[in-house]
């Protein structure tokens, strides 16, 4: 059975599992603001679908999981501070649909997953990836900044010293490379990442729901809140008042390197 909350992500359900497809290969399955709305619509209606176990998260086709936020859309969607405390508003709840989804989530990671595609990943429960996926959030290439609760997920899995290679550093790793650090729960030929994500869905949708649903929500819990202010969270927005952010973007439709000016 198919159905959808959003015309680019459809939804396929095979018994207790629900596999939502990111539609949208042409760009490598990036994000606009509508999209972001419609993963919020859609994790939210899944969580309370107290028939399914388990969800999996993949990009149409093997290019991508996801690439990220659509930059050809910036302009329109991201020109100024009040369109943009509006658009990390709906990212930031669209991100947290999937981390606070009640049930298990297993993203299935093929290809780029990139930028906001490895922020989705970085929320689900489980990561499974292929030898030679390009996983990485390359905000530092726009002079971006990235928000505190996404960054959250990433030093839990990780720690500081990782983090700082993907977020400073801007390193791009390989799926070999991406399990080694600890950013995916495991990796298999790139050919075999349907298969096993598929059975590793399988697997939770045989053990009790309520246990897995206990378990996920502990983790969370005991992780506890974050220690930022709401001037602190809202202040992260503040790159779209630079010269570096506008000059990056534009560099980016014009595929020309960014030249930073520190303002």
């Amino acid at each position: 059975m198919s159905e959808s909350y959003h015309p680019l992500m459809p939804i396929v359900r095979n018994g207790a599992v629900a596999t939502v497809t990111f539609n949208r290969p042409a760009v490598r399955n990036a994000f606009n603001l509508s999209m972001w709305e419609g993963l919020q619509r859609t994790m939210e209606a899944l969580s309370e679908d107290l028939d399914l176990r388990c969800i999996i998260l993949r990009g149409a086709g093997t290019e991508a999981f996801c690439a990220g936020a659509d930059i050809a859309a910036f302009a329109e969607e991201r020109g100024d501070r009040a369109r943009e405390d509006r658009y990390a508003s709906v990212l930031h709840t669209s991100m947290q649909s999937v981390r606070l989804c009640r049930h298990p989530v297993v993203a299935m990671i093929m290809g780029a997953c990139i930028g906001g595609g490895a922020g989705i990943a970085t929320m689900c429960d489980f990561r499974v990836g292929g030898e030679g996926i390009r996983f990485g959030i390359t905000a530092r290439n726009l002079g971006i900044w990235y928000p505190y609760a996404e960054i959250d997920p990433i030093i839990e899995m990780v720690g500081t010293g990782v983090a700082a290679e993907i977020l400073i550093e801007g390193r791009i790793f390989t799926g070999t490379e991406a399990y080694a650090k600890g950013l995916l729960s495991r990796v298999v030929p790139d050919g075999q990442v349907e298969a096993e994500a598929t059975a590793l869905a399988a697997r939770i949708s045989e053990g009790s729901p309520l246990s897995a649903r206990f378990h996920k929500a502990a983790l969370r819990k005991l992780r506890g809140a974050l220690p930022i202010t709401p001037a602190e969270d809202l202040a992260v927005n503040g790159f779209v008042e630079t010269e570096d952010f506008h000059n990056a973007a534009r560099a980016f439709v014009a595929k020309q390197k960014p030249v930073w000016r520190g303002r």
